[in-house]
């Protein structure tokens, strides 16, 4: 079975740079032409779930109105087959702009969605939120701040956690616990080795597992994704970044997602069909959907 006829949920991905119009003027839409490119190679790679990840108030909305597109008739990011969902969220980069910035998306959207079937809905997730102890774009104590005001989002509205860490592990599982770990919660993108691995599993999250798996200094990567449970594991692009092997120097997208899982597939001793299925099937338990 080839991968192109197989089934892959893309866990998170950012589409947002599909927006603007060429001109730079008028209302801020899905450009056509690069979006239905997009999803098409991303249909033909038989990527047909997709969640596209809010990290701001402004990224937020273009992400949801991306997904809305998806789903309008004649739309320009109409595609037979293909679905999208959008998060809404504050990446740990941008924390001093305050979550207050978000509730402009979050009130035009929960107080639609959240009375509409779980099918139809289209905000499934807050996040990516967290804690980046990389770069340190945003002071420390701001991003606690706000990563743990967007469990509270995620708690009380019932929605898939979608999380951000990078060296900051202690911190991270300080402030989960200390707020309460939504039922959903994901680690996105997860570069921990096999004992943040079960620190995260311990807490009940899900792995989201992207091209880093891979790069060839990922062992410790590869490792985890080796001990994560096959009902605990997701796959993703996290596209336009990190991409997989052997496409590292170009631009990701949903497309190559099959990548991801068939390196999953290696290191867990499984098929490709199987890692499609079972990754399918956790994303829609994990958002809902």
């Amino acid at each position: 079975m080839s991968d192109a006829v197989l089934e892959w949920f893309d866990s998170h991905c950012h589409l947002q740079n599909e927006f603007g119009s060429p001109e730079g003027d008028g209302p801020v839409e899905p450009h056509a032409d690069r979006l239905a490119a997009t999803i098409a190679r991303a249909a033909e790679a038989g990527v047909t779930r997709l969640v596209c990840v809010g990290t701001g108030a402004t990224s937020s909305a273009e992400a949801v109105t991306l997904a809305r597109s998806l789903r309008r008739p004649g739309g320009p990011a109409a595609a037979e087959g293909v679905a999208m969902w959008a998060t809404v969220g504050l990446h740990p980069h941008d924390a001093v702009d305050g979550v207050d910035a978000l509730d402009a998306v979050l009130d035009a959207e929960l107080s639609t969605d959240l009375s509409a079937d779980p099918g139809d809905r289209v905000v499934v997730g807050i996040g990516e939120c967290g804690l980046d102890y990389h770069y340190d774009h945003s002071p420390r104590p701001v991003q606690r701040e706000a990563f743990a005001l967007q469990i509270e989002l995620a708690r009380r509205h019932d929605l898939a956690l979608v999380i951000h860490t990078r060296e900051a592990w202690d911190d991270t599982i300080d402030v989960l616990s200390a707020v309460g770990v939504p039922e959903r919660t994901i680690i996105h993108c997860f570069t921990g080795g096999p004992d943040e691995a079960r620190r995260c599993l311990d807490l009940g999250a899900s792995l989201s597992f992207s091209g880093v798996v891979t790069f060839k200094n990922a062992q410790d990567v590869r490792d985890a994704a080796a001990l994560c449970p096959s009902d605990r594991l997701l796959v993703e692009t996290d596209s336009p970044f990190l991409t997989p092997v052997p496409h590292r120097g170009s631009p990701n997208e949903p497309a190559r997602v099959p990548l991801v899982g068939a390196a999953i597939a290696v290191v867990k001793g499984m098929t490709t069909a199987e890692v499609a299925a079972i990754t399918t099937a956790n994303a829609r338990t994990a958002f809902g959907i």
